[in-house]
């Protein structure tokens, strides 16, 4: 019995400080609990990224509608200067390709004034040139417009007056003062001609 009482007392007293295994200090536990709460109040305080408003899309819409319609229009009057370019380029080509089908025209009437030739010599060379002018607008489908004994047609006709005739159809044309020329179906100028009055006709 006294050995049993001896190794009682000789075991260390209990500490009252420590804790149950697997507990934690009051202070560690106020320490995690406070850095919880400051993280909840930081998020709580940070705002959340705010969405685009309606007007602010409307507006955004706007600006690339505009840019859009500008570009459209640069674009347009890009296209509008090269068809013009275009055109004006197609002109003086299609110009200088007349000019050039005409000069051995202009040579021949050179040639013809400096001839010493007679009156009938110069008018012969003069109808070989007039012969060689037509068949040049020939070639580019120009054409004379029928006008002596054609019925007057205002479409083609322009009348500088009337004149009395009895071998001639009423409202036919008499005399062509200025030939008229059109190029396949466009008239270029029309005849300036003389219409004839037949009084046997219109008494009939």
């Amino acid at each position: 019995m006294v050995d049993q009482e001896t190794k009682l007392n000789v075991l260390d007293p209990l500490d009252p400080t420590e804790g149950e295994p697997g507990e934690e200090t009051a202070g560690e536990g106020n320490s995690a609990g406070a850095v919880e709460t400051a993280e909840a109040a930081e998020n709580a305080v940070k705002p959340e990224a705010a969405e685009p408003s309606e007007l602010e899309k409307l507006k955004a819409e706007r600006d690339q509608l505009l840019d859009r319609v500008a570009r459209m229009q640069a674009e347009f009057e890009n296209a509008r200067k090269r068809s013009e370019r275009e055109r004006n380029e197609f002109r003086e080509y299609a110009a200088a390709g007349v000019v050039e089908q005409f000069l051995p025209v202009l040579d021949n009437f050179h040639l013809a004034l400096k001839s010493k030739g007679s009156a009938d010599q110069l008018r012969s060379g003069v109808e070989l040139i007039v012969k060689q002018m037509e068949e040049i607008l020939r070639q580019m489908q120009v054409v004379a417009v029928p006008a002596v004994g054609e019925a007057f047609d205002p479409r083609v006709h322009e009348a500088l007056g009337a004149v009395e005739r009895d071998d001639i159809p009423d409202q036919h044309v008499a005399e062509e003062v200025r030939r008229g020329y059109k190029m396949r179906d466009r008239l270029l100028r029309p005849s300036l001609v003389r219409v004839a009055h037949n009084a046997k006709q219109v008494s009939d």
